[in-house]
């Protein structure tokens, strides 16, 4: 069984920054994508970020190009979101979640486990 575990969420003021982690448990997850998105009410879920199995390719949504860092420990099973700069727009739930593939996507439908999701609140 595959569980994704997100923490780090919190209240910031804009400007401010803050670090989510996803740790991984229930399989090895060699060659696959680990992305992170995000859903804020009454809006669909968005694609955020997302890394390959090396950390070498990262992909990030424009919204967030130059302030967000996506990372992962692959001896933790560990991907983690560095978010510096923070605006009230980004205020959401953020999920991880891992894609059986080696290529990322921007749909959520075409990642296959998830995490329950940690609250960032950005206050302006």
């Amino acid at each position: 069984q595959v569980q994704l575990v997100e923490s780090g969420g919190g209240l910031v003021q804009a400007g401010g920054s803050l670090r989510l982690s996803c740790a991984a448990s229930g399989r090895t997850f060699n060659n696959y994508t680990m992305g992170w998105f995000r859903q804020a009410p009454g809006q669909e879920r968005e694609f955020v970020a997302a890394t390959s199995w090396s950390g070498v390719t990262k992909y990030y949504a424009d919204s967030v190009k130059g302030r967000f860092t996506i990372s992962r420990d692959n001896a933790k099973n560990t991907v983690y979101l560095q978010m510096n700069s923070l605006k009230a727009g980004d205020t959401a739930v953020y999920y991880c979640a891992v894609r059986e593939r080696s290529y990322y996507s921007i749909e959520p439908s075409e990642y296959d486990y998830w995490g329950q999701g940690t609250q960032v609140t950005v206050s302006s």
